[in-house]
């Protein structure tokens, strides 16, 4: 696995299930954002510059594609990672894999570069830019 994906290890428990019996759809979120958390921890230069610029990364847009059921007890790993690096935007893909190497779900998540003083969108440049770009990997590279 590239140094540039996250993997993140999770058991399904009872509060994430829905009245099938399956991880509701919105516990996907959360597993999700489990992922970039670590996906953060494990670039900690990356969150230095975002805190030291006075930015922060925000989500505007996301894309689930939901494959498998997942259910009580199963065992998960969620892998995070960079797939691209625009002028003004940036994409996260993330997978949600069972511990048997089934797809449970996948998504692509866009977000923007936040000045936070201004509250408002700016564009990717300089270093960040250098460091993302520097994380960036293929969806191909997050197979099972």
């Amino acid at each position: 696995m590239s140094t540039s994906l996250s993997r993140v290890e999770l058991r399904v428990r009872g509060y994430h299930l829905d009245g099938y019996r399956h991880v509701n759809n919105a516990r996907y979120l959360e597993f999700m954002e489990e992922g970039r958390w670590a996906f953060f921890d494990d670039h900690p230069r990356l969150m230095s510059e975002l805190h030291q610029s006075g930015h922060a990364f925000v989500v505007v847009n996301l894309n689930i594609d939901y494959c498998a059921a997942a259910g009580h007890g199963d065992d998960l790993y969620v892998l995070t990672g960079m797939v691209d690096v625009g002028e003004r935007s940036a994409l996260c893909h993330h997978r949600i894999y069972r511990s048997d190497g089934v797809l449970i779900a996948q998504a692509d998540l866009t977000f923007v570069l936040l000045d936070m003083k201004a509250n408002k969108a700016v564009e990717i440049d300089g270093e960040l830019k250098e460091t993302l770009g520097r994380l960036v990997v293929t969806k191909e590279q997050f197979a099972a």
